[in-house]
């Protein structure tokens, strides 16, 4: 595996992780608690739906992946394993020592098709080569930026030709059902009641996620018109943890039957309307329109 590993280099996300173009990431102060989470219920759900998701998309062959904000490099390594050729982008060190130590357990011809780097979206352009890629992701990146066009920005000119877009975001229309599944109503008129604000503000809604971070949530609409102003149009959309976010944060994985049931579920849900808007996170597949 290729790569610069101890780069000087700021910023992190809630597990697939990237630098900011426009200004300072928020997700500094949650990086303990969401690598001590990694083998918990929810991360497990998210991860595994993401792939299943993700799947359904990639192009044929051997692919070139560029995953921005790799993270601990679930997705990435994920992908490797399957012959792909990956270029990982991970401004922050101890992530990019995750990703190695998970990527410990590649084959070496796996290995020698992994490249980490330390950089960030806006340096993407002095970082990847080549320049363009079949698939590129962007998981739990950009709840923690100011705003999105300016990521998805960065990332449009990395896709080739008939290539595809990943972005997972938190879903801003269901930011109340967390709290409302687990009769938190306090927590859920506070949440409607931001929604409601961030519209008549033209804004993002804004909340603390169960890191303790400051985030920003995107909505299917504002994401669309984000990608659109990049030339890239929505090819499909789902929702991520539809039924299982109310459980608690360190809630264990199940046993392998009942968690593969679970999966089954929602898979389906997130796929499926009514119930994939209710999705805490928005996971959107794009692909270069025209």
């Amino acid at each position: 595996m290729a790569g610069d590993t101890e780069g000087d280099a700021q910023g992190d996300t809630e597990g697939d992780v990237a630098g900011d173009a426009a200004g300072d990431n928020t997700f500094v102060r949650g990086q303990g608690p969401w690598l001590a989470r990694l083998g918990a219920l929810r991360n497990v759900v998210r991860q595994e739906l993401v792939s299943r998701q993700l799947a359904a998309h990639l192009p044929h062959g051997p692919l070139r992946v560029l995953d921005v904000g790799a993270g601990q490099g679930t997705q990435a390594l994920r992908l490797a394993r399957l012959g792909h050729s990956v270029t990982a982008v991970e401004p922050d060190a101890r992530m990019r020592r995750a990703f190695e130590e998970a990527a410990a357990t590649l084959t070496p011809a796996q290995r020698d098709h992994v490249t980490l780097l330390a950089g960030d979206l806006a340096g993407l352009a002095s970082v990847t080569s080549p320049t363009a890629y079949d698939v590129v992701m962007c998981h739990g990146v950009l709840m923690y930026l100011p705003e999105a066009r300016s990521a998805v920005a960065a990332l449009a000119p990395r896709v080739a030709p008939g290539g595809i877009v990943s972005i997972v975001a938190r879903n801003g229309d269901a930011m109340a059902w967390r709290p409302a599944s687990r009769h938190d109503w306090d927590a859920a008129l506070a949440s409607l009641s931001e929604i409601e604000a961030a519209a008549r503000e033209g804004r993002a809604p804004r909340y603390v996620n169960e890191l303790g971070v400051e985030a920003r949530a995107d909505t299917l609409a504002s994401l669309t018109a984000d990608l659109e102003a990049c030339r890239l149009e929505v090819a499909a959309w789902y929702g991520v943890r539809v039924a299982c976010d109310s459980v608690a944060v360190d809630e264990p994985v199940p046993s392998p039957d009942v968690l593969a049931t679970l999966l089954d579920v929602e898979e389906r849900l997130g796929r499926t309307d009514p119930y994939r808007a209710l999705g805490t996170l928005l996971h959107v597949v794009a692909r270069p329109s025209g």
